[in-house]
């Protein structure tokens, strides 16, 4: 799976326009657990933080596999899912 993000999108400085909570779990509610919880917003913003072209997935499930967090530490993540049902609604969901 192939993200979305292009990289074109990562260089600008690119703020969301509106947000929104999670209602149900999906592969995109997942991964931006996963970013959140390294102290981002989603992808775009890490990439931009970070200057990096790709995020390292699973190649089995798509997920995040491995995210470097502000203050240079790593989160590594589980190929199977990590966002519980009851963090689901907790997750934002930037449109840009």
């Amino acid at each position: 799976k192939k993200s979305e993000v292009s990289g074109v999108m990562a260089k600008a400085d690119i703020k969301p326009k509106s947000v929104h909570h999670a209602k149900e779990w999906s592969d995109v509610v997942e991964n931006l657990y996963r970013f959140q919880q390294a102290g981002y917003r989603d992808e775009v913003e890490y990439k931009q933080v970070k200057q990096v072209e790709t995020v390292e997935c699973w190649p089995e499930t798509g997920f995040v596999k491995k995210l470097q967090r502000r203050d240079d530490t790593f989160y590594y993540y589980n190929k199977q899912r990590e966002c519980e049902e009851n963090e689901v609604h907790k997750v934002k969901i930037y449109m840009y």
